[in-house]
C-alpha cells in the first residue's frame, strides 16, 4: 500500500482542486517460479533425510546413555579378552556416526538431488520464457 498525504484544507471554492498524485502502475501478476507440488516433494524428501540421519546417530547415542545409566552391569561386563562392553559400545559410536553420514549422502544423491535439479531446470526454463516475453 502506498501512503497518500492528506490534501491541504486551505483551498478556496474558486480554485481548482490540486491534481491527484499519480498512482504507481500495478505490476502484472507473475506465475510462481517452479511448481508448488515439486517444492513440497523436495521439502518432504529433505525432511525425511534429516530425520533418518539424525535418528540413526542420536538413537545409538541415546541407547548408549540409557545403558550407562540404567544397566551398569551390562556396561561393565567383559565381552572378549577383558574388554568391557561399555568401551566397545563407546568405540562403536564413531562407525555409527559414519553410517549416519553415509546414509545422509546416499539419500541426498538418490532422492533430494534429483528433485532439486528438476526444480532448478524448471526455474531456468521459466526464467528464459519470461525474458523472451
Amino acid at each position: 500500500m502506498s501512503y497518500d498525504p492528506p490534501r491541504p484544507s486551505y483551498t478556496y471554492p474558486w480554485q481548482p482542486a490540486p491534481p491527484e498524485p499519480p498512482r504507481p502502475a500495478r505490476r502484472p501478476a507473475r506465475e510462481p517460479l517452479g511448481h508448488h507440488s515439486d517444492l513440497r516433494l523436495l521439502r518432504s524428501a529433505y525432511r525425511w533425510q534429516r530425520r533418518t540421519a539424525t535418528l540413526t546417530a542420536l538413537g545409538y547415542f541415546t541407547l548408549f546413555l540409557v545403558l550407562s545409566a540404567c544397566a551398569p552391569g551390562v556396561m561393565t561386563s567383559t565381552v572378549a579378552d577383558g574388554i568391557p562392553a561399555g568401551l566397545l559400545l563407546a568405540l562403536l559410536q564413531l562407525p555409527v556416526t559414519w553410517l549416519a553420514i553415509a546414509l545422509y549422502e546416499h539419500t541426498a544423491r538418490r532422492q533430494v538431488d534429483p528433485l532439486a535439479d528438476r526444480i532448478r531446470k524448471q526455474a531456468e526454463l521459466d526464467a528464459r520464457r519470461g525474458a523472451t516475453r
